[in-house]
């Protein structure tokens, strides 16, 4: 049949002489530099044709996936925009896959119709499919973000038929992309092992970033990640996607890669054990899938990301942040309430905002002692805390100090008080053993009760302690043998467990921010097991790991760093390490400065030093929270790293350098370091901040250098053996 093809902009008009004709739509969805654009074919399928830099005329972009000509089985069905099961000509990994209410488990999504709003700034592109013979319905959304180049992706899936339709797999996005060569850089890890980075260069075949743990998603893995695409990416060169699966549960993310070279993305909650039955008229929306790509290289990139957090997801991510002093690694369990109230002074005389005490403070019949007996038990230990959490926060107050307190609300010992009186509360299997990860079991937020009885743990700590100015919420445990009683009660199936427990925590922190929005909270799972964005909504920053040695601190920052803006991540200077404690402050002075030192027993030179540098950093803070990230030196490549961070109108910077290898034969102080982000008509000098004790600079703080200079020929901190920390502050004249 021959057939006649018209165009005009977003439309094609397909006419064959016979007479009918198909209206062939182009959706493109765009931000200041990318573009994601979906095209429907011939039989109303929706197809994805480009993927990749915005172009300068839009109407071009009809003609995107004519330029293809893709051979071998699955070769030209493989693009779809959201790829269905039980179809005969679907060869790639489905997005979503169904029992319908009849028992058949097939899909044929069609084009329906589409929608742009505006809404928090971005661009919401709404298009809805539907299945060709079921009332079953995909609302695919695209949220673009024009300055910040970020593209938001979720659906939406309901139905209307008679009975209930089981989704055995739900997808937030589908992507796919028509370049040649990939390069995945993903992250392993364990406790006080966090994001360890992987290069994995991805050939013919499925490779999947994954979690299964229910709790602490990042406990050996991250949804965050780095997809370069044609050839490895540097920090200013090469296209690269970077992103991650915003869900603070079991997610997936699937990389798969045809017979032709091209690339197939499906992310979303991980279908592991999780089969859902949506009923009639209930709509089920899927956690957002969250990237930008950028052309000029993994900087280009991360700098999109942390500007997206800070502007629009992160909680008060334009705003500050409190400095302070942790009592955990001074006290760990063995405290008191005078031995507390002393440490007061050392905090004060730090110059820190605020004192943290962590974890111990509570449980009678079963004292928190260690980590074996108490939790759940959320009142004050009348033997270590006498008078209360109130006195506390009012002899904090009297040093001029504010007080914080942790938590570990979603989780009991078997040792308390709770596990005895609501043991149908605990997630646990009766025809198993329990199992125990560091001695604890999680509690069963699919429950309402429970999820009453965790925001009543907040809710009661501020109701006595109205003055209360931080809480630390952690997170221990992993879901073994997950079973729920509720569910199990209300007949609803046990494979819906994985799902509403991250449901109902979120019903939980939304609760807890509309009775109290402006209290800053850290998100920490025994260090690093939880940073997902959809979390960081509620939480005003986030634990990175437990391990605390600087030098590792150096790796672990900036593989983090990737993903989130400095204001978001905490770092506290600890006994760690070999390193000396000028390097420790330096290390954690590249985010939310903290403390977690026995403060009232420093040597006097070193309590000088640390009053000092936290009056620096109370200089630059606001440049490293809300300047933009530079990576200039990895310590991957190099025997030292250096990053700097640079404010909006280019007149302060702040530059870090570290030594990571002091071997002899050690090469960190041979060449310049060229800087970035400065502008090149401008004269800048550079003084060096943070000099220990006696310790004199050995840099020529009287010249000026040009910005084109800086950025050119570069700078040399001189990081040696002696000078393994060197801080730099930058300043135009």
């Amino acid at each position: 049949m021959k057939k006649l093809r018209l165009f005009t902009a977003g439309l094609a008009l397909i006419i064959d002489l016979t007479g009918s004709v198909a209206a062939q739509i182009t959706i493109p969805v765009e931000t200041g530099n990318v573009a994601v654009v979906l095209q429907t074919d011939k039989n109303n399928h929706l197809r994805i044709i480009h993927t990749g830099k915005k172009l300068q005329e839009p109407e071009e972009y009809t003609a995107a996936g004519r330029m293809y000509h893709l051979t071998g089985d699955g070769g030209s069905s493989n693009n779809s925009a959201f790829a269905v099961a039980g179809i005969d000509n679907n060869f790639s990994e489905p997005a979503i896959a169904v029992v319908h209410a009849d028992g058949n488990n097939s899909l044929d999504l069609r084009y329906e119709n589409k929608t742009l709003t505006s809404e928090d700034g971005a661009v919401l592109t709404k298009i809805t499919l539907k299945d060709a013979v079921y009332p079953f319905y995909v609302d695919l959304f695209f949220k673009a973000w024009k300055d910040e180049d970020v593209i938001e992706q979720w659906s939406v899936i309901r139905h209307t038929e008679k009975g209930k339709v089981t989704l055995n797999k739900y997808a937030s996005a589908n992507l796919y992309f028509y370049n040649r060569d990939y390069y995945l850089t993903s992250y392993n890890g364990n406790w006080a092992k966090e994001m360890q980075p992987e290069q994995t260069q991805l050939k013919q075949g499925m490779h999947t970033i994954q979690s299964r743990l229910g709790t602490r998603e990042n406990l050996i893995g991250s949804p965050n990640f780095m997809l370069a695409l044609d050839a490895p990416a540097t920090e200013t060169s090469g296209t690269v996607m970077l992103g991650q699966i915003a869900w603070n549960g079991n997610y997936s993310i699937q990389f798969e890669t045809d017979i032709n070279k091209k690339m197939h993305l499906v992310a979303g909650i991980n279908p592991y054990q999780s089969a859902y039955d949506l009923k009639p008229g209930t709509p089920f929306e899927t956690p957002r899938f969250t990237y930008t790509l950028s052309f000029t290289g993994t900087g280009t990139g991360s700098r999109n990301l942390q500007a997206w957090l800070r502007n629009h997801q992160l909680l008060d991510g334009k705003g500050r942040r409190l400095t302070l002093l942790n009592n955990w690694e001074a006290t760990y369990f063995d405290f008191d309430q005078e031995k507390l109230v002393g440490l007061f002074n050392g905090a004060k005389d730090l110059g820190v905002d605020l004192f943290l005490l962590d974890d111990g403070w509570f449980g009678n019949k079963y004292p928190r002692n260690g980590d074996k007996a108490g939790l759940g038990d959320w009142q004050e230990n009348k033997k270590k805390l006498p008078d209360g959490l109130p006195y506390l926060v009012k002899e904090a107050g009297k040093q001029g100090i504010k007080f914080g307190i942790w938590i570990e609300p979603e989780m009991v010992n078997p040792k308390s008080e709770l596990y005895e009186q609501h043991l149908d509360w605990v997630l646990r299997e009766e025809k198993r053993p329990e199992i125990y990860y560091r001695n604890q079991l999680v509690l069963d937020l699919t429950n309402p009760q429970v999820q009453d009885f965790v925001f009543g743990v907040v809710d009661g700590l501020f109701k006595k302690n109205p003055d209360l100015a931080f809480i630390k919420w952690d997170c221990n445990a992993p879901i073994f043998n997950g079973h729920s009683q509720y569910l199990e009660q209300n007949k609803i199936p046990q494979s819906h467990l994985y799902v509403e427990y991250t449901r109902g925590l979120e019903k939980v922190l939304q609760r807890i921010r509309a009775k109290y929005p402006k209290v800053p909270m850290m998100l920490c799972s025994g260090g690093g097991g939880r940073s997902d964005y959809s979390s960081l909504k509620y939480f005003t920053e986030f634990w990175l790991s437990d391990d605390t040695d600087p030098l590792e601190r150096v790796f672990i920052q900036w593989n983090y760093s990737y993903y989130y803006p400095a204001i978001s991540m905490c770092n506290h200077v600890t006994d760690w390490g070999k390193q000396p404690l000028k390097y420790r402050v330096d290390v954690a002075s590249m985010g939310k400065l903290g403390f977690d030192i026995r403060a009232n027993e420093l040597k006097p030179e070193d309590r000088a030093f640390c009053q000092q540098a936290v009056k620096n950093y109370d200089g630059f803070k606001d440049i490293v929270w809300h300047g933009d990230l530079y990576r200039l030196a990895s310590p991957y490549e190099k025997d030292l790293a250096s990053l700097m961070f640079v404010n909006q109108g280019r007149n302060r910077a702040i530059m870090f350098n570290y030594l990571t290898n002091n071997r002899y034969i050690s090469e960190a102080n041979v060449d310049p370091i060229k800087l970035q982000g400065l502008d090149p008509a401008k004269k800048y000098r550079i003084k060096e901040l943070n000099l220990y004790d006696k310790q004199k600079t050995t840099l020529d703080e009287s010249k000026t250098y040009s910005g084109d200079f800086l950025m050119t020929v570069g700078f040399n901190p001189n990081v040696t053996s002696g000078r393994t920390s060197v801080v730099l502050s930058i300043e135009a004249l």
